[in-house]
């Protein structure tokens, strides 16, 4: 049965327009009297159109252990190295922003709430699938100054929720970087790589798959079988061979669907601390 779920997206906004605030800053200044300040904006922006997106990631709880979750998440990196050709080379993750208990966000509150007669809840709804041309005809089009915001909103402008931090660490593991844009709802941040400089893409390995037992060195691999059809990963523990094999038991031979002698992706699951060996 399925545990969870995850997602690619190969270009944002083809078909609607893809909206996020660009934090920027408005200098004001007086040489007469003395007086310079600098100030916080956001502005209304389509930048990411065209982006890659990783997206509709969900473990059930239960599942949350062993390495699921990264092996559900990083998954799609195999994907991505293994079939570039079908995504833009600029990858993007939104990250949920801050909201307490009761789904309540203080940056909604402080802002969206004043242009949108609805909860925060069912404004994420609503662009989650897909109904987005709301926000073009009732979101301000002129730059925001956040000092007119709330301390509150202003405050969670690019953080994230408490739940998303190990998704976070997670794709900061792989290079992906915040750079000014978030969310239009609850100011979560979009962190972006290159797909050709993701951790997990630069570093995969092809290699031929083997039924033997695992080398002294093993570790966490992510393992992948190649086929856009079909196509599945495993966690094995295992690290190749010097000609180029890669060892795999019975279970993830089976899991792959594959035969030893088979091409496969494979990639460490974590980048290898840099005081080990």
């Amino acid at each position: 049965h399925v545990v969870g779920i995850c997602g690619l997206e190969g270009a944002l906004g083809m078909s609607e327009p893809w909206y996020n605030y660009r934090v920027g800053a408005a200098v004001h200044a007086s040489r007469e009297l003395g007086l310079y300040r600098r100030l916080e904006t956001l502005f209304l922006s389509n930048d990411l159109t065209g982006a890659a997106e990783l997206c509709s990631l969900f473990l059930h709880p239960d599942w949350r252990r062993d390495g699921n979750g990264s092996l559900l998440s990083k998954s799609r990196f195999l994907f991505l190295a293994e079939f570039p050709e079908y995504f833009s080379p600029r990858v993007i993750a939104e990250m949920r922003g801050v909201s307490d208990e009761h789904g309540r966000s203080p940056f909604w509150e402080s802002l969206g709430r004043h242009f949108f007669s609805m909860e925060f809840s069912e404004a994420d709804y609503l662009t989650g699938i897909g109904n987005k041309s709301f926000i073009a005809e009732l979101m301000p089009q002129h730059l925001i100054y956040t000092a007119f915001l709330s301390a509150p909103a202003r405050a969670v402008i690019g953080q994230v929720h408490a739940n998303t931090r190990p998704a976070l660490a997670l794709l900061t593991g792989e290079g992906f970087r915040y750079n000014g844009y978030v969310d239009i709802f609850d100011a979560g941040p979009a962190v972006e790589c290159p797909l050709a400089d993701i951790r997990a893409v630069r570093d995969s390995l092809c290699l031929l798959a083997a039924d033997r037992p695992p080398p002294a060195q093993a570790q966490p691999w992510l393992v992948s079988n190649r086929r856009r059809h079909g196509f599945a990963v495993t966690l094995a523990h295992t690290a190749p061979d010097a000609d180029g094999q890669l060892p795999l038991d019975a279970q993830a031979l089976a899991a792959l669907a594959i035969a030893p002698g088979d091409s496969v992706r494979a990639v460490p699951l974590s980048r290898p601390h840099p005081n080990r060996p």
